[in-house]
């Protein structure tokens, strides 16, 4: 059976054909703004975060050429983010006093709303698929991209007040169990809009906001209990610019995983029956599945590199089997075999649905067991 596609994914061959006014405005914008970022805070960059900001530029411009909606995305968040960050003043104690950083677009209160907003996006989406309607995944996604903003803008604006606790306190907000579940959510949630668009289907995001409303879930419950959202100066090994790489890599593996996996357990329910009317087609629904993990396989492979290349700078060896590095040794194993199994002898069905559907536990055991359970040079991240 043929997949369904927008027709949007399919009329561009080439990055550089079709292209429209408003796509090389935004180049000009990133650009422009990569070069500010240069010239006025360059001498506190080394060469290799100057080698990050201006790679970022090429490929934030292709992204968004490719994927049209993410450019007022990217635009969006940077309007904001400067709006909200000329609002402090140079002054952290703005945000208790301005009703709009106070209530709003603090980084806290971003977080928040951005939470509020997947619960809500989760809630009507659900409410659509159940009761049949399109008006309900029409308003769930609307809301999920609103939240994608909000947590965007959060994290941005962190950035920020972390510089005005102190330059030495500062840093990119990917740091501890807080900062990379907000980036797991985010992630998650762009890659669901993302495959919303490219099948036409918004059906199949009812199951992929579940795990990133448990994912929120847990934040809130661990900024309640630990302060988690207090923002803490680095620990040594954490000071380094693989940071800004590592982290977000290995967050795109995550949150691709756990979007496979919550495909796979509406490709088993449709495959029984339950919502056969109302999810798209197993066709469909197994190659979001293929997709989403080979694209999570290639970002985690990548980051498991960086990983390697950090551990040899901070600690000096490539590979100490580390409790972290054996259960990511772990699930790269598991994807691999799956991608194989895929590729080499046509793995298709309920058995690679399961199969993802069991990865999702090995993964969430890398990603959070670890830091519970097991002790190591990773230990900064613990509950």
């Amino acid at each position: 059976m043929e997949l369904t596609q927008n027709p949007s994914y399919t009329e561009t061959t080439g990055l550089l054909k079709s292209r429209t006014w408003f796509d090389w405005l935004f180049l000009a914008v990133l650009a422009t703004g990569a070069l500010f970022a240069l010239n006025r805070y360059g001498e506190f960059m080394d060469i290799y975060e100057k080698g990050i900001l201006l790679a970022a530029v090429p490929t934030f411009v292709a992204l968004g050429w490719y994927w049209r909606p993410v450019r007022l995305l990217m635009l969006s968040i940077a309007v904001l983010s400067l709006w909200t960050i000329a609002q402090y003043g140079g002054n952290l104690e703005m945000a208790q006093s301005r009703f709009l950083l106070k209530y709003l677009f603090s980084s806290q209160s971003a977080i928040l709303w951005m939470s509020m907003l997947f619960f809500l996006s989760t809630i009507f989406h659900w409410g659509g698929l159940l009761a049949r309607t399109d008006f309900g995944s029409a308003v769930g996604s609307k809301l999920c991209w609103a939240a994608i903003l909000m947590g965007f803008t959060g994290m941005m604006v962190r950035w920020y007040e972390s510089y005005l606790l102190g330059a030495d306190i500062g840093h990119i907000p990917v740091s501890n169990l807080y900062e990379v579940f907000v980036l797991f959510c985010l992630i998650t949630a762009l890659f669901t809009v993302f495959y919303e668009e490219k099948y036409a289907t918004r059906q199949v995001s009812a199951f992929i906001l579940l795990v990133i409303s448990a994912a929120v879930g847990f934040l809130l419950w661990y900024m309640s209990s630990r302060d988690a959202q207090e923002i803490q100066p680095l620990v040594p090994a954490l000071q380094s610019w693989w940071m800004k790489i590592h982290v977000p890599a290995n967050f795109i593996g995550y949150g691709t995983f756990a979007l496979a996996a919550m495909v796979g357990v509406a490709y088993l329910l449709k495959s029984k029956g339950v919502f056969e009317d109302r999810l798209p087609s197993l066709e469909v629904l197994d190659d979001i599945m293929y997709k989403a993990i080979a694209v999570g396989f290639a970002f985690f492979t990548i980051a498991t590199i960086l990983g390697a290349l950090w551990a040899a700078d901070a600690w000096g060896g490539y590979w100490s089997w580390d409790p972290k590095e054996t259960w990511a040794l772990i699930v790269w194993l598991n994807y691999a075999a799956w991608l194989h199994m895929r590729l080499m002898k046509g793995l298709r069905g309920q058995i690679a649905a399961w199969w993802a559907v069991i990865g999702l536990l090995v993964t969430t055991f890398a990603f959070l067991g670890v830091n519970m359970f097991l002790s190591g040079l990773h230990s900064y991240g613990e509950l």
